[in-house]
């Protein structure tokens, strides 16, 4: 399975920068025509319908294009049944289009979360829902930002891989154990996406980024995250799950250099 996402992951990737190229303006505004291509490199023939119950909010235009901020829900109750496993997130017009894929549970409830990504140009968010049956829902929307995924990079080294990696995770008090509860995750990571170039030499920077958040509650899991270079600086998700007692909320993430990072915080009523 995994060397078919890969190979999946590449043909899109290529399927991409074959439709806008990696240089394209920064100015360029979203073109509607990304996605048929993009959504055939990683989906095929697959049928996908296009639906309310998934929703995506976020500015119309944003400040920087290296910090974007969004909020993806699912409503259930619209859902009329459809449950939603699988969840991806997209920015069509930036040369690595997916920033993250999460991996859903009953202990989400209503998944609700807040993030921040990168856009190297004005570009479509698009939200890809898959459920159990394979079956694929889409939602979309519009933003307008430039300039977060290349641009030159003057970092001290040691620095950042001291830092690399320190976790915060917090629930929101107080907890009612059965009812929807916040939990925000916060890591210090550069995420280098590959693209930005050194400021004095004018190569390349390598990648460098978290890949996997994974969030467990007293040891089941909660959500995992496949966390890709779209993701921004920092990585930051806040996110809503379902406690029904008290118990520890632990998360394990790893970076494109097999590090792993953990943290926990118990969780009491």
């Amino acid at each position: 399975m995994k060397q078919s996402i890969n190979k999946t992951l590449l043909k899109a990737l290529l399927a991409v920068a074959i439709s806008i190229g990696v240089s394209a303006p920064a100015s360029a505004e979203s073109d509607p025509k990304l996605w048929p291509v993009m959504k055939e490199a990683f989906f095929a023939k697959r049928e996908m319908k296009e639906v309310d119950f998934i929703k995506i909010d976020a500015p119309k235009r944003a400040e920087s294009g290296a910090q974007v901020p969004v909020t993806y829900t699912i409503d259930n109750a619209a859902a009329n049944g459809v449950k939603i496993v699988k969840l991806y997130s997209f920015v069509d017009a930036n040369p690595i289009p997916v920033t993250a894929t999460y991996h859903l549970t009953d202990a989400v409830g209503d998944f609700n979360l807040s993030t921040r990504i990168r856009f190297e140009m004005d570009a479509f968010v698009r939200l890809v829902g898959e459920d159990a049956n394979g079956n694929l829902y889409l939602a979309s929307r519009e933003i307008r930002a430039a300039g977060g995924c290349g641009g030159m990079v003057e970092n001290d080294e040691s620095a950042i891989r001291a830092a690399a990696g320190k976790i915060k995770l917090n629930v929101e008090q107080p907890v009612k154990f059965g009812m929807p509860t916040t939990a925000t995750f916060n890591i210090k990571h550069i995420m280098r996406t590959g693209l930005q170039r050194d400021l004095v030499s004018q190569g390349y920077v390598p990648a460098f980024y978290i890949n996997k958040t994974e969030f467990k509650y007293n040891g089941k899991p909660v959500m995992t995250v496949d966390v890709g270079v779209g993701t921004a600086e920092d990585p930051y998700f806040k996110f809503n799950f379902v406690p029904k007692e008290a118990g520890t909320l632990e998360v394990t993430a790893t970076d494109n250099e097999g590090k792993m990072f953990t943290h926990h915080i118990d969780v009491k009523g």
